[in-house]
């Protein structure tokens, strides 16, 4: 039985983020541990958790000195927030920074950004969590209603929550296209999401940004300022989010192997876990098991290394469902990447990417550029 009102490791690493927060670089993404679920009607949750196992890695992490955990309210409809309010009843609050969004779901308001709609899901998941406040909370989605509609609201409630001391901080996702969007809308229709970002931005000053990278993420084109280099100059600080490309990138996806994923999980609808993906996500890692070795530990210590790479101002969620990812997860902490070696992952994810693209039917992770 683990003790985890006994603190924390002391000594760790650490990095200051907007507002003052002292977190270990890798944080814990709680996202996984939320289990199944269906939102806008479609899978949006992990059909292959277990409770017990996500309570004792919820305390592991804490004892090795994780204390960033971000959830969402939409992360099995408040279970994922449940999960971890049982860790917050253990420690020190003091001791935790803790990250909750809101908007992707709405239950049955008009819109999840709907300003009494927002309040309801904040008292809902200070409830969830058992606390009096969250460090930094997030607009999830872009997505505020024809022509911004609910915008201006939005922010003056997040800005609400301020001055009542229920929120810290304010968090904004990077550039993002809604899934909606590109099965509901053709191209010519969409708005440019980087136009979108650009201006939501600017209305909401947000602390931080949730951005999405890894070896499947595409770098810039020329001339274009990456989310990073601009989260810099405006003084932002970034949460990077799926730096394990959600286990794809630590080899647990062999292709010979039948992955059997429930009702509720979001892998059912994600073209990457089709076997055809599969099989060239396995073929490309095959430089990285040659030198890093050929477990999910040692795929995990490059993944996480390209992220954990961009130093202050931010931080790595990783997501787990068990103590034993918990633990990998953290040991790449402990052995960051040399220059060879990020460059070798580097040009493995280059390559990783070029041909899941050739295969046509696959997603590839969207550029982290902002113009």
């Amino acid at each position: 039985m683990h003790d985890p009102s006994a603190g924390p490791e002391t000594g760790r690493p650490h990095r200051i983020l907007n507002g003052g927060l002292k977190v270990f670089p890798l944080g814990g993404g709680c996202w996984p541990i939320g289990g199944p679920g269906v939102n806008r009607g479609v899978p949006m949750g992990w059909s292959t958790t277990n409770d017990a196992a996500s309570r004792t890695a919820l305390e592991v992490a804490y004892e090795l000195g994780v204390n960033l955990f971000d959830t969402a309210d939409v992360y099995g409809h408040g279970h994922s927030e449940r999960l971890l309010g049982g860790l917050l009843r253990q420690v020190p609050r003091s001791s935790v920074v803790v990250s909750s969004k809101v908007g992707y779901f709405s239950g049955t308001a008009a819109h999840g950004y709907l300003p009494s709609h927002m309040r309801r899901q904040l008292e809902t998941s200070l409830e969830n969590l058992g606390t009096d406040h969250l460090d930094i909370y997030h607009f999830h989605h872009p997505d505020f209603g024809p022509g911004d509609r609910y915008l201006d609201a939005a922010i003056a409630q997040m800005r609400g929550f301020q001055a009542e001391g229920l929120v810290r901080s304010v968090g904004l996702r990077g550039p993002h296209r809604l899934a909606s969007e590109r099965t509901q809308l053709p191209p010519d229709e969409r708005e440019d999401k980087h136009t979108r970002f650009l201006r939501i931005f600017a209305a909401v000053r947000p602390d931080f940004l949730a951005v999405r990278y890894n070896a499947l993420t595409p770098a810039p084109d020329p001339g274009q300022v990456d989310v990073f280099a601009f989260a810099k100059a405006e003084g932002v600080s970034v949460l990077i989010n799926k730096p394990l490309g959600q286990g794809l990138l630590t080899g647990k996806y062999h292709p010979g192997e039948i992955s059997r994923f429930g009702q509720g999980d979001h892998r059912l609808r994600k073209r990457w876990f089709t076997p055809s993906a599969r099989q060239v996500v396995h073929a490309e890692l095959a430089p990285l098991r040659e030198h890093f070795g050929p477990g999910t530990a040692d795929l995990s210590r490059a993944a996480l290394g390209a992220c954990l790479r961009f130093g202050e101002h931010t931080a790595v969620l990783a997501g787990f469902t068990s103590p034993e990812q918990v633990r990998q997860n953290v040991a790449a902490v402990d052995n960051p990447l040399t220059a060879e070696e990020l460059a070798l992952v580097m040009t493995t994810g280059l390559s990783l990417q070029r041909r899941l693209n050739a295969l046509g039917e696959v997603f590839v992770d969207e550029k982290v550029n902002v113009r």
